[in-house]
């Protein structure tokens, strides 16, 4: 594959100031050196940080090539059970879609050819499917929110010139939450797809990038695109998104498939992008 770009990757930490009196209030999170913490899979921020601000403070990382490509091998079986029926766990008579990615993730992960960052990964996504990483997630501190980073950054070729790739990178959030606009609800699942260094994106391109999804706690499913309808990074770069009424639970995601870009006075670009995985837990929300 051709030479690769810098993908991003942002990192931050909440911190709440310790009280000197009755009514002090928790400090806003703080942004610490992001450089050491790029690699975090999850973050909070502030809640009312913008995407744009957002994107602007990712620092830059090398995107691995055989990475994204091994840990793709995935897609095709998330992307199968989120076609299915829509309630498969009271399907008796459809095989567990958990137990059947679980089970393709452990094989791949007994390959000992594979690079150690992508055995490291396929860990996290193993933890993740058998539970063995603990319960559900708490819900945010007032005033910030929790991001999930995706698993890896991804690769289209061409897709800001001949010969120029880009780097994709991919977030999710749970919520309720303020990004993306107009926000995830309690239950829902909002995620943000950029391709660094391309033009705007077009309101209908050639081909669709979507998100496809499976709650592995509650056996919902789906399939959705991203689109430019929230006008994020309408400068550029193509920044899409969309919101998954996901329910609360383990949700893993694949985000592939095309974009078309446009500078103005210049062609449409269209280009497609290698699959990148996500795994995001949504918190359940108590009733008022």
């Amino acid at each position: 594959m051709r030479g690769t770009l810098t993908a991003c990757a942002l990192a931050a930490t909440a911190g709440l100031a310790v009280p000197s009196v009755a009514f002090a209030q928790p400090a806003p999170p703080t942004l610490p050196d992001l450089a050491q913490l790029a690699g975090l899979p999850e973050f909070s921020v502030p809640a009312d940080l913008s995407v744009e601000s957002l994107l602007g403070l990712l620092p830059a990382v090398e995107a691995q090539p055989e990475q994204a490509e091994a840990l793709a091998s995935l897609a095709p079986a998330i992307v199968g059970a989120a076609a299915g029926p829509a309630d498969v766990a009271g399907a008796h008579d459809v095989a567990d879609p958990r137990a059947d990615l679980l089970a393709q993730a452990k094989d791949l992960l007994a390959n000992s050819d594979l690079p150690d960052s992508v055995k490291a990964t396929l860990t996290r996504v193993i933890t993740f499917l058998d539970g063995s990483g603990g319960g559900g997630p708490d819900l945010p501190e007032s005033g910030e929110v929790t991001i999930s980073q995706f698993l890896y950054p991804t690769l289209g070729q061409d897709c800001i010139g001949d010969g120029a790739d880009s780097v994709g990178t991919a977030l999710a959030v749970a919520g309720p939450a303020m990004l993306p606009p107009p926000g995830p609800g309690a239950g829902q699942t909002g995620f943000v797809f950029t391709a660094l260094g391309t033009a705007p994106s077009v309101d209908a391109p050639a081909e669709e990038l979507t998100v496809s999804w499976l709650n592995v706690s509650n056996g919902r499913t789906g399939t959705q695109p991203l689109t430019n309808a929230e006008g994020l990074n309408p400068d550029g770069p193509t920044t899409l998104s969309a919101i998954a009424d996901t329910g609360p639970g383990q949700v893993v995601a694949v985000i592939s498939g095309g974009i078309t870009t446009q500078e103005e006075g210049s062609d449409a670009r269209s280009c497609t992008f290698l699959p990148t995985l996500g795994l995001v837990s949504v918190p359940a929300v108590p009733a008022p």
